[in-house]
């Protein structure tokens, strides 16, 4: 008998709606995952309970409210369309499924699906570029825990972080180029990246602690002690997009945005640079997100409508936020061919 395989797009995961009950919920399940917030239990538990679900659930879901759509949640909107345009490119006897790490539809629910069709071997597509423990990991964790819970466990392939792979960096140029227009009509370019605490990229160091963080010239290249190091490969990712694009040196800069809480995230912070930029005469801004492959909470409100307020109220007249890959014939077409390859 032939192996049956399964392919399982996978994203980062929204609420069942933007009401605060709903967005109380997500938030449930997302920060009391350790590799998010990593701290002994009973710290996580109070921390969570006694701070943040008690004030954030409001403040979040009146976010959401500006970004939802008629159809739902624009990450799961996007994530879907890409997961059915992979679907029609793949072979007729593979089923191709999507999930959240955290909400609707989750792993566990897509996993028992293809297991119910047969399958005997998966594909895992964590659909993001870079890695982090607390996305790339937190996603194959889950993926192994579901699996071995079952008596027939299925044969599994992950396809790794592919922020490196020319494929990908062809078809992030492609996009970029099409949604930018002219890029001289623009002042400078922000390349803006989901952030992490600091603690996360030193525990990442291979050199126990002797690389990461250490000297503003870390990240200038990617060697074994920094290989999993998800600032490295950020600013590696911004440094091909920038030579692509023909962006020099000192009209772009790296940031990091979404930050919660008090303890230090990776610097430089995105909305500082929103209102200091403006100071240092750039009127124009263009802001790239690399590391978002599906356009979200953080991509529409944080930076489209909050990031661009705040660049305008410190004097900046433009801000222009280019899409994410979403589901763009391009990347349909790279995510298809990682998964035959894989399959090959």
């Amino acid at each position: 008998m032939d192996d049956i395989n399964g392919v399982l797009l996978i994203n980062l995961g929204t609420p069942d709606s933007p009401g605060v009950s709903a967005v109380r919920r997500y938030l449930r399940e997302f920060l009391s995952d350790p590799r998010v917030l990593d701290m002994p239990a009973p710290m996580r538990w109070l921390l969570l309970n006694l701070i943040i679900l008690p004030f954030r659930p409001k403040k979040s879901a009146a976010a959401y409210a500006k970004v939802w759509t008629e159809q739902g949640s624009p990450l799961l909107i996007h994530t879907q369309a890409l997961t059915d345009a992979v679907a029609l490119k793949l072979r007729d006897d593979l089923h191709v499924r999507c999930a959240m790490r955290y909400g609707n539809p989750s792993i566990r629910l897509a996993i028992e699906e293809l297991c119910e069709l047969g399958c005997n071997r998966l594909t895992i597509v964590p659909l993001y570029p870079q890695y982090a423990s607390s996305s790339t990991g937190s996603v194959l964790e889950e993926v192994y825990r579901i699996c071995a819970t079952r008596w027939n466990v299925p044969s599994l392939r992950v396809i790794p972080p592919f922020y490196n792979h020319p494929g990908f960096r062809d078809c992030l140029e492609q996009t970029m180029r099409e949604n930018l227009g002219d890029p001289d009509r623009f002042d400078f370019f922000l390349m803006s990246f989901h952030g992490l605490p600091e603690r996360h990229i030193t525990k990442s160091d291979l050199s126990q602690g002797k690389h990461c963080l250490r000297a503003e010239s870390c990240c200038d290249r990617i060697e074994t002690v920094n290989q999993n190091c998800y600032r490295a490969q950020s600013f590696a990712s911004a440094r091909d997009l920038a030579r692509r694009l023909n962006i020099p040196e000192e009209k772009y800069s790296v940031a990091f945005q979404s930050r919660l809480g008090r303890t230090p995230w990776i610097k430089p912070y995105t909305d500082e640079l929103l209102t200091n930029l403006p100071k240092r005469g750039v009127k124009r801004l263009a802001v790239l997100i690399p590391s978002f492959t599906a356009d979200c909470l953080e991509t529409l409100e944080e930076i489209q409508i909050r990031g661009r307020e705040s660049f305008i109220e410190a004097g900046g007249e433009e801000l222009v936020s280019i899409p994410c890959l979403n589901a763009h014939p391009a990347f349909v077409s790279f995510i298809t061919k990682l998964v035959q390859s894989e399959l090959e």
